[in-house]
């Protein structure tokens, strides 16, 4: 247990059972505990393996490379179709987790013969993304603005993809893109 961490365990009011449950299965399984993007985090020789998170509705353990494990329970849910490595295993209660609890360690040390052997997720191209017919336009108007864009990192051109192509109405892809315009001119990723 890393002292750094129990603040986490101590602070949640609808799932402290749960998240304590959580826990005490991945230090089970001889992970070292860490804090990481304010969350519980466990990992391997420095390599992430499994995290603790929580949610209005649910909390969950996430692992980073899940689309890798062989899901034989049928148990790990992909968050949306655009989450591509990550998988979670998702819970409403603590009898859930300890019906679970021999699984769930397998699935971690299935994920960490997934790290040992130095697997990685084949990730989409940026290019594969789909472009969004309302920034495709602005891009062909505006010289300056494709040539920001395509400055960008290959991570916020594929936020901003996201982000222009997910509304079902052209006014409001066309609101985003405009929006946006003046940061990617600056440089910018989207939540920069």
């Amino acid at each position: 247990m890393n002292p750094k961490v129990d603040f986490y365990f101590d602070k949640s009011q609808k799932w402290q059972s749960e998240l304590k449950q959580l826990r005490k299965i991945a230090l089970d399984c001889q992970l070292t505990e860490e804090l990481k993007w304010g969350t519980p985090c466990y990992t391997l020789q420095g390599k992430n393996i499994v995290l603790i998170h929580e949610f209005k509705e649910y909390c969950a353990f996430l692992f980073f490379k899940g689309a890798l494990l062989n899901d034989s329970d049928g148990i790990l849910i992909q968050q949306s179709k655009n989450v591509q490595a990550a998988r979670q295993v998702r819970f409403t209660n603590v009898d859930e987790i300890l019906e679970k609890q021999a699984i769930l360690k397998n699935y971690i040390y299935e994920a960490i013969e997934v790290e040992k052997a130095g697997l990685e997720v084949k990730f989409k191209k940026t290019k594969e993304f789909i472009l969004a017919d309302e920034f495709k336009n602005r891009l062909n108007e505006l010289p300056e603005l494709k040539k920001a864009f395509e400055a960008l990192t290959p991570g916020r051109q594929r936020a901003y993809m996201l982000h222009f192509s997910s509304p079902k109405q052209s006014k409001t892809r066309e609101s985003r893109v405009e929006k946006c315009i003046p940061q990617i001119l600056d440089g910018k990723g989207l939540n920069d």
